[in-house]
């Protein structure tokens, strides 16, 4: 790592950059002086990470080749590439990305020498089925899931602790943030936009991308190895969550959530109608299983170890909502 005007610069190889946490990750690697190489799929994304300051390198994590140029010279790699699809349909490209193209970046990582392969992973690798307030001690029971998300997740990250590899491991839980598009700002859209169907029934820890990002660079920078850290935020209800949303939109709050029974229908008929129309379902039941889910988050130890903060869920949900505005998203 090179040192110029007191701050240390290092070359960096970057997945996911175009991605809502990759682009955030993107952006504080190159705040804090860092030469970022960002893998790209395409010429637009190419254009994209380029007028933000990085080296695009076309290729996808399926091109071990590409991979392999890409990690030369590169004393860490930030793996932020993932599927993310509910839809079980999806499950084989799901695991060609989440679990192969994560074991191929670590082969390349590898056979370069570099020195940290930090990976964004997600409480999802514990999965639905862990009841408990999540900590790092507690046991992942993601590869007992039957949804592959999870599964796929839990599979990918055991492929970067057994690696010969220094690691670092982050657990985000929901993410929410400016430049959101696909995530939880589709709730807040629809909510604003009033085709909301019904809430669902659970509960989970909002985290502020902003947060995710300086706690993993922080991690790296100070030398932290081997280690993993889960990254929560504000526990609420998605029906706290929706009345939020609604409240700082000018529109009707919701008064109750969905039944979990009726939601598990509406699931599997939705998924029944894709079979014949070949199109993804607005819900699945892997999508209903994870939102009747009480999630509860302990950050405690990124908190003292990384100073990484939890920003309260109705500042972040306004600053979302500002940047959603700002994009024509949503009306102001």
């Amino acid at each position: 790592m090179q040192t110029t005007g007191g701050r240390r610069m290092a070359n960096v190889l970057l997945t996911g950059a175009s991605g809502f946490v990759g682009g955030h990750l993107l952006r504080e690697l190159l705040a804090n002086g860092h030469r970022v190489r960002a893998l790209s799929r395409s010429p637009s994304s190419d254009a994209l990470l380029a007028d933000a300051g990085a080296e695009p390198v076309r290729g996808s994590l399926q091109d071990q080749c590409v991979l392999n140029a890409a990690c030369q010279n590169v004393e860490a790699v930030f793996h932020c590439a993932a599927n993310t699809s509910p839809w079980s349909r999806d499950r084989e490209v799901q695991d060609e990305t989440n679990i192969a193209g994560t074991e191929r970046l670590l082969a390349a990582a590898e056979a370069n020498g570099v020195g940290c392969f930090v990976h964004t992973s997600s409480v999802s690798a514990y999965s639905h089925l862990v009841e408990e307030t999540l900590t790092e001690t507690l046991p992942q029971r993601g590869g007992e899931s039957w949804i592959n998300y999870e599964r796929s997740k839990f599979l990918g990250e055991e492929a970067v602790r057994q690696s010969a590899l220094p690691y670092l491991v982050f657990n985000p839980s929901h993410v929410l943030g400016p430049g959101d598009r696909n995530n939880w700002a589709r709730l807040v859209k629809m909510v604003h936009d009033g085709t909301l169907p019904g809430v669902p029934p659970g509960s989970g820890a909002f985290a502020d991308v902003r947060e995710i990002a300086k706690a993993q660079v922080r991690a790296w920078q100070a030398g932290l190895r081997n280690e993993s850290f889960l990254l929560g935020g504000s526990h609420a209800s998605f029906l706290e969550f929706v009345q939020l949303a609604a409240q700082l939109s000018g529109r009707p709050p919701a008064r109750r959530a969905m039944p979990q029974t009726l939601l598990r229908i509406i699931g599997q008929l939705s998924e029944m109608s894709a079979a014949v129309t070949g199109k993804m379902p607005q819900i699945t039941p892997a999508a209903v299983a994870m939102t009747c889910h009480h999630l509860k988050v302990d950050s405690g130890k990124a908190i003292a170890r990384l100073g990484y903060c939890e920003t309260p869920l109705p500042q972040l949900m306004a600053d979302t909502l500002v940047w959603m505005r700002a994009e024509g998203m949503v009306t102001a």
